[in-house]
């Protein structure tokens, strides 16, 4: 499998013909939609799911489903079948690729903000992305898709984040918002300036690709 960074939260993960696209919001061109063999949405909020490119991406191609949890869904009405709600513990097959479902809540921005759902997708055992929220998969895996910057978490929490889930690599995704200076400042602290993981660390910049 290959996978690309394709800007902010977003990451298409590929295998020969097939392409899953997961969390295309408005931070990504929604170019990265053609082509694709389903999209995969952890939440509703709009830097991971952009509605109205996700409709005229599917008008455009009869054939392209979307697998999330119910309230994106809700958002979908009108696409019928096409569109498929799955929960915390669901297994399923999508464009020849095995998923597996992981979490149910956002993480917490604030006491007085209600929490949305969030689901995290493990694909082909090899790539975990869990949306907006810290959620360990509870299972082996190679490469954690890791948020970096958020209104809802701090560096601390990233780090200890790492430690549980002990990959055997993270990438940084939800880093659109960052300069180069906090870019850097990050990535220190998740590498040798920094208190220390078991994993090592990378951020892709949008465009670039690595084998899994």
């Amino acid at each position: 499998m290959e996978m690309t960074k394709q800007g902010h939260a977003c990451v298409v993960v590929s295998d020969a013909d097939r392409r899953l696209v997961l969390d295309p919001g408005m931070f990504t061109d929604p170019a990265v939609l053609r082509g694709a063999s389903a999209v995969l949405i952890t939440h509703e909020h709009l830097d991971h799911f952009a509605p109205e490119a996700l409709r005229a991406a599917m008008a455009d191609d009869p054939a392209l489903e979307v697998w999330t949890n119910g309230s994106v869904a809700g958002q979908l009405e009108g696409l019928g079948s096409r569109v498929h709600v799955v929960g915390d513990g669901d297994a399923v097959e999508i464009a020849g690729f095995d998923v597996t479902v992981h979490g149910e809540l956002h993480a917490v921005i604030h006491p007085e903000i209600p929490q949305i759902g969030n689901i995290g997708f493990l694909v082909g055992g090899e790539v975990f992305h869990p949306g907006d929220a810290f959620t360990v998969p509870g299972a082996p895996l190679t490469t954690l898709l890791l948020p970096v910057y958020a209104p809802w978490l701090k560096v601390s929490e990233v780090i200890d984040y790492v430690r549980e889930v002990d990959a055997a690599r993270a990438y940084a995704v939800h880093d659109a918002p960052l300069n180069d200076i906090g870019l850097n400042l990050v990535g220190g602290l998740l590498g040798e300036r920094g208190p220390g993981t078991p994993t090592p660390y990378r951020r892709l910049a949008p465009g670039d690709s690595i084998e899994l």
